[in-house]
């Protein structure tokens, strides 16, 4: 259904090439929301192997990190702001040969009784809160992280001693942050009312992207051609979002850059402990 081996992008500079890595499981893929966070991730690669930039601000960045001895390859590419750009990168890199990715963006906090900016959360699905995803599948449809991806990301908080809070939960993606988080326009009090039921139903945040995210790479792995569990082909996703405040509480700059680059790192070791999996 996606993969395609006459496919070429429109969009980015990616090739069928730069997909591959570990062993074939395929190269591990960041998907930040903007161009910068891409470039400031491969500038913790232990080694960059290449830049292909793109005329759109998606320039695809690929190199190798180094933990535990064991080199892993990776790459970084933004997928802009909202699900329909998340659609159009996703979709050329699924085309492409990709198979494993990880969101790493930021979010809004809705349960400030047990959450404070500078945490990270770990999403385990997304409410489908957007309209990109409707083009393809029915609401019913569910917005689903991978399991092997949430695992990797919960042992990666053990591996490498991180303290900072990790809140693991479903998270809401939304199509616009002007309406629902700020309250812009004239639907407010209809905004307001849909994100207090959302903090009473248990949600632990709230972003742009995941939503298409979990929904393309579940339908991508569920059309794999091998069915074995620990197959290859498997597709794989996950999303870490470093935590702001409430409404427009963004932090201080030197907080945010902190549990970013928390985040980040914590990313490299869910990779790590995925490909320690197997997968």
């Amino acid at each position: 259904m996606f993969f395609d081996a006459n496919f070429e992008p429109l969009h980015i500079t990616a090739t069928h090439e730069d997909m591959l890595g570990n062993n074939g499981h395929g190269r591990y893929i960041f998907l930040p929301g903007s161009n910068g966070r891409a470039k400031k991730i491969s500038e913790m690669f232990d080694k960059i192997t290449n830049i292909k930039t793109s005329s759109r601000g998606h320039d695809l960045y690929t190199g190798e990190i180094t933990i535990d001895n064991t080199k892993i390859d990776v790459g970084a590419i933004s997928t802009g702001m909202g699900t329909p750009s998340v659609d159009i990168i996703l979709n050329e890199l699924l085309k492409l040969g990709g198979k494993k990715f990880l969101r790493v963006g930021t979010c809004g906090l809705l349960q400030s009784k047990f959450m404070k900016g500078g945490d990270i959360a770990l999403a385990t699905a997304a409410v489908r809160d957007d309209h990109a995803t409707e083009c393809y599948i029915p609401p019913e449809y569910p917005a689903v992280a991978s399991y092997e991806m949430v695992q990797a990301a919960i042992n990666a908080q053990k591996t490498m001693g991180l303290t900072r809070n990790v809140h693991v939960g479903i998270m809401h993606s939304k199509d616009s942050l002007y309406a629902r988080e700020f309250k812009q326009g004239a639907m407010q009090k209809q905004n307001t009312e849909y994100m207090e039921t959302l903090k009473n139903a248990g949600a632990v945040a709230s972003e742009m992207e995941a939503s298409m995210l979990f929904t393309l790479c579940g339908m991508a792995d569920a059309h794999r051609e091998n069915r074995d569990l620990m197959s290859k082909d498997r597709v794989l996703a996950g999303t870490l979002c470093a935590v702001l405040g409430e409404e427009d509480d963004f932090g201080t700059p030197e907080m945010v850059t902190a549990m970013i680059n928390d985040m980040i790192r914590l990313g490299f070791y869910t990779f790590a402990e995925l490909h320690k999996a197997g997968w």
